[in-house]
């Protein structure tokens, strides 16, 4: 168990399956726990939300998994907050391992629900999470359901997969990994 996992919170099992139209022969299905120490260890994602119009908006973050969900902090009046606030569905992306090398890689794509964090014990927790991660320039203190920083206050939200997809690129081996969770079958 890494150190940024809290104790006695077991992941949840997802129902996984390899895409072979997407796949090399060769390919197997990529555990959801190797997903999951990628979002743990991995520094930087995308947040896609939709704008009020319709149209996308991407932009990245820093975030951290707990509690079997990805959590990430924004300022409330900043535009993926806005979006959240109108349409909570969205996806984070990542990808470990490399980066965007072509031979050797894992991508991870969350899609879900963002839904507001506001309990302060949770968020205290999350706040250690951060600084453990991130290191001391991600400090949050604990206020009013929010983060408070050097850059003001900031919500924080949580995204508990609905469904992922996991790329993996090797020399010779690509798949396609789906993880559909039985509350969303």
């Amino acid at each position: 168990m890494s150190a940024r996992t809290p104790a006695g919170t077991p992941d949840r099992a997802p129902v996984t399956e390899l895409d072979p139209a997407y796949s090399t022969a060769d390919a197997t299905a990529i555990a959801w726990s190797a997903a999951v120490g990628g979002m743990t260890e991995a520094e930087i994602f995308w947040l896609s939300t939709v704008r009020p119009d319709g149209r996308p908006h991407v932009t990245p973050l820093l975030a951290v998994w707990a509690q079997d969900a990805l959590h990430f902090c924004t300022g409330p009046g900043e535009r993926k907050a806005k979006n959240l606030a109108a349409n909570p569905r969205c996806a984070l992306t990542t990808s470990t391992a490399g980066g965007n090398d072509l031979h050797a890689s894992l991508d991870v794509v969350v899609e879900g629900d963002a839904e507001r964090v506001e309990d302060e014990p949770t968020l205290r927790r999350l706040a250690e999470l951060y600084v453990d991660k991130y290191g001391s320039d991600w400090q949050f203190d604990v206020r009013d359901s929010a983060f408070h920083g050097q850059g003001g206050p900031a919500v924080v939200f949580r995204v508990e997969p609905r469904r992922a997809f996991g790329f993996g690129r090797g020399e010779s081996v690509h798949s396609q990994t789906r993880w559909t969770f039985d509350d969303q079958a």
